[in-house]
């Protein structure tokens, strides 16, 4: 099996201006996710997806390759992850390439570790699955069986439909949810239902991962105290 890493860099950012290339304790912030995943012998090519011409000159300097030059269009706030991995996958289609699974590699959680990256790519193929992604336990306060959505009538009632709440911590089952480091997908879900996931969904706890998702100027700080303390 082909796996194509997809490292997604596109260059507007609001919360942090410029942050793809802006500098985390002295080299850029995609060198982080570009440098785990080249060392990972268990992806077969990665890339750097981008619309600008200063990332893509960057990441050249990191050796990663970079086939193309992601559409404006396709480079907006409200643009969707699927549809850059979908352009990407149309890109080598057209060459006459093809890879049977996708590893999506967020460059805004820099401290994933390559361990950690490739043991979710070997869970991932030993798993059958169709989909895979990293995440954390959901804290039981916050546990879906535990929290409300207000109704039509403006009542609140439990998040999964249930009519009795669940009373003890200890018989709440557990929950998950993405912590946004790696997704792991086969290309035929992608092209088939536009969109990452399958009806197999499995995970990988990254509860002893440093978790870092970079989306303000208070989470850069935050990774900046971390990458010092590290020396990365």
């Amino acid at each position: 099996m082909k796996i194509l890493g997809i490292i997604p860099a596109r260059g507007g950012s609001k919360g942090v201006p410029r942050k793809n290339i802006k500098l985390l304790h002295g080299k850029p912030l995609i060198a982080y996710t570009s440098e785990i995943a080249l060392q990972s012998k268990l992806l077969d090519k990665v890339i750097i997806s981008t619309n600008d011409q200063e990332i893509l000159s960057v990441a050249k300097e990191l050796g990663i390759e970079t086939p193309f030059k992601r559409p404006e269009e396709l480079s907006l706030d409200n643009s969707k992850s699927i549809d850059v991995v979908l352009h990407a996958l149309n890109f080598y289609k057209e060459k006459g390439i093809h890879y049977d699974i996708i590893c999506l590699l967020q460059p805004t959680n820099p401290f994933r570790s390559l361990n950690f990256l490739n043991e979710s790519i070997e869970k991932f193929i030993n798993s059958n699955c169709d989909t895979l992604f990293s995440a954390l336990e959901i804290p039981h306060q916050y546990n879906p069986h535990w929290t409300f959505k207000k109704n039509d009538k403006g009542y609140l009632e439990i998040s999964t439909g249930e009519k009795e709440i669940i009373s003890r911590r200890q018989d709440l089952p557990k929950s998950y949810y993405r912590d946004g480091s790696i997704y792991i997908t086969k290309t035929e879900i992608i092209l088939n239902r536009k969109s990452f996931y399958g009806d197999k969904i499995s995970y990988i706890d990254a509860s002893n991962e440093i978790n870092i998702n970079i989306d303000t100027l208070e989470d850069w700080k935050k990774a900046e105290c971390v990458a010092r303390k590290l020396n990365l």
